[in-house]
């Protein structure tokens, strides 16, 4: 369970089809706490949350989110929750390092901030954990 706390990133997404939902905010960070991070966005219906220790340092030493183009990230990001999320599935990979599959539709559009984390999230998971994804 310890490991699991220290490892743990939960993405849920959620995509709607009500069209009829009252906004609350566009979009938003939130340090919720130490090496947590929450991103929300009310419009589209979706939540990341990245916990794991380490994450936050991390990435303040990596280019800012606009360093990269949003085809580069979306691409990526494909590649890498596909290969993630069959590691979760096969039973030769720890629990601990891959506890749950990662929602990752990409056929949505969640823009350049959640695409910016995610990615950043797998860069700071390989070099961790010295896990290649690739």
């Amino acid at each position: 369970m310890k490991y699991i706390l220290t490892i743990l990133i939960i993405i849920t997404v959620f995509i709607g089809c009500e069209s009829n939902k009252k906004i609350i905010s566009n979009s938003k960070i939130d340090s919720v706490e130490t090496d947590t991070i929450r991103i929300a966005n009310e419009e589209l219906e979706y939540e990341i949350i990245i916990l794991e220790q380490g994450f936050e340092r991390y990435l303040s030493t990596q280019p800012n989110e606009d360093f990269y183009g949003i085809s580069f990230l979306e691409g990526k990001n494909i590649f890498y929750t596909a290969e993630y999320n069959r590691r979760v599935r096969d039973i030769n990979y720890s629990r601990d390092l891959y506890p749950q599959e990662i929602n990752y539709n990409r056929t949505a559009h969640y823009g350049q901030e959640v695409n910016y984390l995610l990615y950043m999230y797998f860069q700071f998971f390989e070099q961790k954990y010295n896990q290649k994804l690739k």
